[in-house]
């Protein structure tokens, strides 16, 4: 799908041969089907559907249509020339209720994606847990209740078991932050809490969950390898005053150190203006702390750290997304080359790395300069981290189409592929030729 009329990669972009190359969606942003196959409602669709909570009142009860367009959706894959491809499982399509019975009618879907993407020559990886919990087990408590936790941990050995086989990876959760912090201090996400007692509860149960599952994956003979994804950030303070220096500090621990901090050293972060969760038993540190075959990060921009009233803004030299955020490709370095030394850490994958553009077809085409910009910068920063030693083998793009973006709908757009939502219709995107043309640089290389 390259063609000269496209702009194209620099030739000094080079990575290792082994090096793999995707691009990433998620189940509840893409599928719809909501109601079909005898999926169960999450807490997504009540979020979603309750007045006020989303931009425009959008739903994902269609999203991209993907539970009906699977097969077409994977020749979109296949002609990025990718390797790679990374999904979640809807929970609820696979168990209705989050407990009790499964629904065969879910589990083939996920076969049928999976063999799909295998007979293309796509790798699939994985991801049991991207937000939309089954809304009968947030009626009984959600991740505030430790039972969650051991429903999760039974929910991965079954499609551990049913999967992973034929998987390239499996990772537990995506972005525990995200559940955790926006659904549950801030109430921006599902289900809409804003308690602080309960995000921390919520926290722990999430990376109780994450360990549980890993032991329950490998007693059942899982032989794929097995991880997390966590969304991290490098944190800038705005300038050398003490405040902003704690401030820096404090973000940076508990929005990265308190998802890696338990992981990898068997310890929350602690501190005088860091919060002490009420519900972590004895032995939960040293479950959560499973070995690990590899490590997720999301990378999308750095924290920008001012105390002052109002806050300094970032430079913001090389721009913005349609999302706001500082376009801040050194931050990937730094924060890679970071946690590099803090911990020991097994191979690293970028899960997600991507631009929100205000993207529309013109004759037939989509120009997202700006999004080209944005991955040309980070893939140059991702080999600066590798030059200096991380071990990173592969990176996914964030995401393969447009698709439904939480609380901001279908407003924000981060596709290689253009969605027409009336009609369904895909468009690749300059980024997405982009995309290709270096994927194949890199193979003749």
């Amino acid at each position: 799908m390259t063609s000269p009329n496209y702009p194209t990669p620099p030739s000094d972009l080079t990575f290792p041969p082994a090096f793999h190359w995707g691009v990433a969606t998620s189940a509840y942003q893409i599928e719809g089907g909501a109601k079909d196959g005898g999926r169960g409602p999450s807490i997504w669709d009540t979020y979603s559907h309750t007045p006020g909570k989303v931009l425009n009142g959008d739903t994902g009860d269609v999203a991209c249509d993907h539970y009906h367009r699977m097969e077409s959706d994977l020749d979109l894959i296949k002609s990025l020339g990718v390797d790679s491809y990374r999904f979640s499982i809807a929970w609820p399509r696979v168990q209705p209720l989050g407990y009790g019975a499964w629904n065969e009618e879910g589990l083939a879907f996920y076969d049928r994606l999976v063999d799909g993407l295998l007979a293309r020559g796509i790798a699939p990886h994985i991801t049991l847990y991207h937000w939309d919990l089954p809304q009968g087990l947030q009626d009984q408590g959600g991740w505030e209740s430790r039972q969650t936790a051991v429903h999760f941990a039974e929910y991965a050995r079954v499609m551990g078991q049913r999967l992973g086989a034929r998987a390239a990876s499996i990772c537990t959760h995506n972005e525990p932050w995200c559940t955790a912090v926006l659904g549950n201090e801030l109430g921006r996400f599902a289900p809409g809490f804003k308690d602080t007692k309960i995000m921390l509860r919520v926290a722990h149960h999430l990376l109780l969950s994450h360990g549980l599952a890993l032991q329950a994956m490998r007693a059942a003979g899982v032989k794929a390898p097995l991880g997390i994804v966590l969304n991290m950030s490098p944190s800038t303070p705005a300038s050398d005053s003490a405040a902003d220096i704690a401030m820096a500090k404090r973000d940076y621990a508990q929005f990265v150190r308190w998802y890696m901090d338990p992981i990898f050293l068997q310890q929350y972060p602690s501190g005088p203006d860091l919060p002490v969760c009420d519900v972590v038993q004895a032995g939960d540190l040293a479950t959560i702390a499973q070995p690990m075959d590899f490590l997720g990060v999301n990378y999308y921009t750095r924290l920008w750290c001012s105390s002052a009233t109002p806050p300094v803004a970032p430079p913001n030299a090389m721009g913005v997304s349609d999302m706001g955020w500082e376009n801040y490709p050194q931050g990937l370095t730094d924060l890679l080359v970071q946690i590099h030394g803090d911990y020991t850490l097994p191979p690293i994958y970028i899960t997600e790395n991507g631009f929100a553009n205000a993207d529309s077809v013109v004759d037939g085409r989509v120009s997202d300069a700006p999004r080209i910009d944005y991955m040309r910068t980070h893939l140059q920063a991702l080999k600066a981290a590798m030059d200096k030693g991380v071990d990173v083998r592969g990176f996914f793009y964030w995401s393969l189409m447009d698709n439904y973006e939480w609380d901001s709908g279908y407003a924000k757009r981060f596709g290689l592929f253009h969605v027409d939502y009336s009609s369904q219709v895909r468009t690749a995107k300059d980024s997405a030729h982009w995309y290709t043309a270096l994927i194949g640089q890199h193979r003749k290389a």
